[in-house]
């Protein structure tokens, strides 16, 4: 039977006290004075070990780790124990634990560009992903019976019908604030049946489209990366590899396609209600009638700000879709993964869309539609 673990503090004759450790000093049987020992305050001369009937690697610790606690002799009789002693004493180390730091002028510059270059490899790996996306359309294209037409109904489902209400909402909202706003504004030039113009251009023009993208990529592209990615932790993916299905043309491009699709036709329904929200405004704020401000659209908004929206529309849907999708395939490791990824694919998404956006304004007023 292991013996309990014991201490006891003698004096040294010299002004302070000796600590004598005796009994067994195991795993099992040190937890029962532990706490005491690390409570003595001192000052020890000498940590007498000689009374120790067994010990092992956790015994030694203590010992060792109070002798260098109270920079006192280790004192042992036993050559086996002083060799377990030794064995702890030197896997130790007094060495400074807060590394030296680069200047913050110097740090900042070298994280920026091994960022920089990191990124590489996203974009080859965005690039890849595209690649397999367009081999995944060409052998639909090549077995038609293969198109996954019912995952395609349901993914429009969810990332059109589904959002009609909270699109809706938002562009209505949208398309009050700018009427009041550039009401207030436009009076103090007396121009506030301008108001009319600003809110049919800037709805069907940017607004109505930009908003919509960065509203389905919160929504529909983190839902894309979660799914996807939930899937790729419980390894149904490679499941359907085993079974001869692409995930590709299973779960990527049916997404990809309902987003494509249903994004020209959520950007159109968002412009039309912001404008509704702007004539609600007007009936109400300016004394313009509702159907006044409705027919004043038609004539002052020119046809080609409507084509500007639908042509951003698309892109925008497919930009969304493939930062979701691509994100979502990415997922390994753990669960923690997945909220990783779904974050990277609503910021990196909304980011391309405000980039394109901007490139499109650019682009827009160079042929003439500005």
């Amino acid at each position: 039977m292991e013996a309990a673990a014991q201490y006891s503090l003698e004096d040294d004759g010299a002004g302070g006290e000796r600590l004598v450790l005796s009994g067994s000093y195991l795993i099992s049987t040190i937890g029962f004075v532990d706490h005491e020992l690390f409570d003595i305050e001192g000052p020890l001369s000498a940590i007498d070990v000689s009374g120790i009937e067994q010990i092992d690697t956790t015994g030694a610790y203590i010992a060792v780790r109070l002798a260098s606690e109270h920079d006192a002799e280790m004192r042992c009789a036993d050559p086996s124990i002083q060799r377990v002693l030794n064995a702890i004493d030197r896997t130790g180390h007094r060495a400074d634990l807060t590394p030296p730091r680069i200047a913050v002028w110097k740090r900042v510059p070298m994280e920026m560009g091994q960022k920089v270059y990191n990124a590489r490899s996203g974009i080859y790996g965005v690039i890849g992903f595209f690649g397999q996306i367009l081999l995944g359309f060409a052998s639909l294209l090549r077995h038609p019976s293969r198109f996954p037409m019912k995952a395609l109904v349901r993914q429009m489902e969810l990332v059109g019908v589904a959002a009609l209400p909270i699109i809706g909402l938002m562009s209505f909202l949208i398309g009050v604030v700018i009427a009041q706003q550039g009401a207030v504004q436009l009076e103090q030039f007396g121009a506030e049946a301008l108001t009319v113009n600003l809110v049919g251009r800037i709805t069907l023009r940017e607004l109505g489209v930009l908003m919509t993208a960065i509203m389905v990529a919160g929504r529909s592209g983190s839902a894309f990366a979660a799914q996807i990615g939930t899937m790729k932790l419980t390894e149904e993916v490679d499941a359907m590899r085993t079974i001869g299905l692409s995930p590709i043309e299973v779960l990527v491009i049916p997404r990809i396609l309902a987003c494509t699709f249903m994004m020209v036709l959520l950007g159109f329904y968002a412009s039309m209600v912001a404008i509704v929200g702007g004539a609600v405004v007007g009936q109400l704020a300016l004394g313009i009638p509702f159907f006044t401000f409705l027919e004043r659209i038609q004539e002052v908004v020119p046809t080609y700000d409507l084509w500007v929206g639908l042509i951003k529309a698309p892109v925008f849907g497919l930009i969304v879709a493939l930062a979701g999708c691509y994100h979502g395939m990415q997922v390994k490791g753990n669960s923690e993964e997945v909220g990783k990824r779904t974050t990277l694919a609503v910021v990196s998404a909304i980011f391309a869309v405000i980039v394109l956006d901007a490139f499109f304004a650019v682009f827009f007023t160079e042929v003439g539609w500005g």
